[in-house]
């Protein structure tokens, strides 16, 4: 029993040396038969190619067989349900190799002698094409047609000469980026980006063939985007506002400023009719405008982009309202005029007033000094004026004492403001 088990391994090893093999390592990708009669079954080799002409497949035999070897390469004749001589030779080598073919079935025979060993296999040189174009561009959308084709692999069964599909499961996406925003062949982008943008359509199947087609998109819309610098302050505000739009038409932008919102409201209450909330229109690129009043105030930019058959416009509001600050007046109550550095001015504060009157009084009711100012503006972040130094008319000293001040203006708001006090004037201090 243990010697028939040696000859038999040595029996099964020999048969297998015998043996012919087709392989490529240059295919893309492989598969392998389902016949619905025949019963064995043969390696499909595919082939990516972009070009229905190109014949890329290759298929190299190989065997164990030893010295002098003639190989014998067919092709199978799906009419004649036969294979055909494709090409022969004979030689040492262990190894043979036939390219540039034709998609079908290809037999290797190779003989040594008595022995004979062969092999089959299916090559498919499997194209694949992909095209497309912008068909329609508006403000909301534009429209891309894609198109693609592919070859139809197809095999025979061996016994019946049925053919046989092989199922690729192709499928289309558009990528942007390489990112993908569509995946059917005609798809309409919504929100178009405000730049020239490349839209690749990749045309792919199970075999990791593809093939790819870049569309340029050239934009026709535009994206409204500014700043205003500052956002808040005394009156009067002077506000930068900064133009960051995308894709405008430079002379083409409109800036709506609105009256201030209290004002509005108050309007609204008080009619039936519509209320015109717009204080100005201004057509510039970036435009500097100064709020001489106090309120609350809204901006709107309209964008637009001209091209040859369209105007396309975007429209921003500000998140928040600028907001300039209501009146009012600051008065302190004691300073000392001695030259200390300290202490030595009359120092009132306002802030968005238009205008003020200021008098100062001794003690017996005389007026011994005025200051008035009928634009009030320029204090920015001091907000704060020196309207008395110590000095009565004629420039002499005041002496030390309670002296009563009177101040009456009115705010950028539109009210009056009064007020009136006492100051200790100190000389000593």
């Amino acid at each position: 029993m243990k010697h028939i088990l040696i000859i038999g391994f040595i029996v099964v090893l020999s048969a297998f040396s015998l043996q012919a093999q087709i392989t490529s390592p240059e295919a893309n990708a492989n598969d392998v038969t389902q016949y619905p009669v025949f019963p064995e079954t043969d390696e499909i080799f595919i082939f990516c190619s972009n070009d229905s002409t190109q014949q890329n497949a290759t298929l190299t035999a190989s065997t164990e067989l030893q010295g002098t070897k003639t190989y014998l390469w067919e092709k199978y004749d799906e009419i004649q349900a036969s294979f055909l001589l494709y090409f022969q030779e004979s030689t040492e080598a262990n190894t043979s190799q036939i390219v540039g073919l034709a998609d079908g079935c290809y037999r290797i025979s190779i003989s040594q002698g008595d022995n004979t060993v062969t092999d089959r296999a299916w090559v498919f040189n499997n194209w694949m094409y992909a095209g497309g174009e912008v068909v329609k561009s508006t403000c909301e959308y534009f429209r891309m047609a894609g198109e693609m084709n592919s070859a139809v692999l197809t095999y025979f069964d061996l016994s019946s000469g049925a053919p046989v599909d092989l199922a690729k499961n192709v499928q289309v996406e558009w990528l942007k980026d390489d990112s993908r925003v569509a995946s059917v062949l005609n798809p309409t982008i919504y929100d178009p980006p405000t730049e020239n943008t490349n839209y690749t359509l990749r045309v792919y199947d199970k075999y990791d063939c593809e093939a790819r087609a870049t569309v340029l998109y050239e934009s026709v819309v535009t994206k409204a985007d500014f700043t205003a610098e500052p956002m808040s302050g005394e009156a009067p505000l002077t506000v930068t506002f900064t133009n960051n739009s995308e894709n405008g038409t430079a002379g083409y932008y409109e800036w709506h400023f609105y009256r201030d919102l209290n004002e509005i409201k108050r309007d609204s209450e008080n009619s039936t009719e519509p209320v015109d909330s717009i204080m100005l229109v201004a057509y510039d690129d970036a435009p500097v405008y100064t709020y001489e009043n106090s309120g609350s105030y809204m901006v709107k930019l309209i964008s637009k982009h001209l091209s040859d058959s369209l105007v396309c416009a975007d429209t921003m509001y500000m998140e928040d309202y600028i907001d300039v600050d209501t009146s009012f007046i600051d008065v302190p109550n004691v300073f000392s005029p001695n030259g200390d550095g300290t202490n030595d001015e009359f120092v009132v504060k306002f802030w968005s007033m238009q205008s003020l009157e200021i008098s100062i009084y001794n003690r017996w009711g005389k007026r011994v000094h005025y200051w008035e100012s009928g634009d009030v503006r320029g204090f920015e972040g001091t907000w704060t004026e020196t309207v008395w130094d110590g000095r009565v008319f004629g420039g002499r000293y005041a002496s030390p004492g309670v002296y009563y001040y009177d101040v009456v203006g009115r705010g950028r708001d539109g009210e009056k403001r009064k007020k009136h006090g006492f100051v200790h004037l100190f000389r000593n201090k």
